[in-house]
């Protein structure tokens, strides 16, 4: 898979599948940072988002995206960040390092446990909760510089959590990937949509009718549909 598309101005790579993904990556992509996209962030208006996803992968974690892929016929496959993270592990446990980043201090020592009895042998070379002041951040980018991992997980919400992977993609090139709340859902904290949501795109939908205070975000779907349906995304 080589073809990208730009959606609202944010370069949009059109994996067919998951494992499309992944061997995408692992054709002489490896270093870079993947940023999920979705109906809201293709409608933030944030040229330093933008000028980041464009520099790097952006892949469609939203049934938005794929739509609006389709719309300029493109067949795109919803990847959830939520399940990709963990395909990306069970294919370089055995031969990669990781740093883990994100969620409170008891979900990462959850999700690092968890990780280490799931893929025996899987070498995590460090790992910190998500709750870090500017210092801490600093402190994070140096010792990421210092330990050298090959892939680096942050789950800390967007796009607070692509910012930070670009300083620390300054200082040590490997591959990065945001996760928003990911760890909360691996240790079973925090459910997903049923199956049955998911399966026929209407998993956002769930998400509002479970935490109503999320329609002052998702209101931005409206507009977004409107520029799908005129082609003008």
């Amino acid at each position: 898979m080589s073809d990208t598309v730009y959606l609202n101005d944010y370069k949009t790579h059109p994996f067919t599948s998951r494992n499309d993904f992944l061997n995408y990556l692992g054709d002489g992509n490896f270093h870079n940072i993947l940023i999920a996209l979705n109906a809201e962030k293709l409608m933030k208006n944030d040229e330093t988002l933008r000028r980041l996803v464009n520099q790097h992968i952006g892949y469609p974690d939203g049934i938005g995206t794929v739509l609006a892929l389709k719309r300029k016929g493109y067949v795109s496959e919803k990847i959830p960040g939520a399940e990709f993270w963990l395909d990306i592990i069970e294919r370089h446990y055995n031969n990669k390092t990781f740093y883990m980043v994100g969620g409170k201090p008891e979900v990462i020592e959850q999700t690092v446990g968890r990780l280490k009895k799931e893929y025996q042998g899987i070498d995590i070379v460090g790992y910190r909760d998500g709750y870090m002041d500017d210092q801490e951040k600093e402190e994070l980018v140096k010792e990421i510089e210092d330990k050298e991992p090959d892939i680096v997980f942050v789950a800390m919400g967007s796009p607070s959590q692509e910012f930070l992977m670009e300083k620390m993609f300054e200082v040590h090139p490997a591959l990065y990937m945001g996760l928003g709340g990911s760890f909360d859902i691996y240790c079973g904290l925090k459910e997903r949509a049923p199956k049955v949501f998911r399966k026929v795109g209407l998993e956002w939908f769930y998400r509002l009718i479970t935490e109503p205070s999320r329609i002052r975000r998702q209101i931005v779907y409206l507009p977004f549909l409107l520029k799908v349906i005129t082609n003008r995304i």
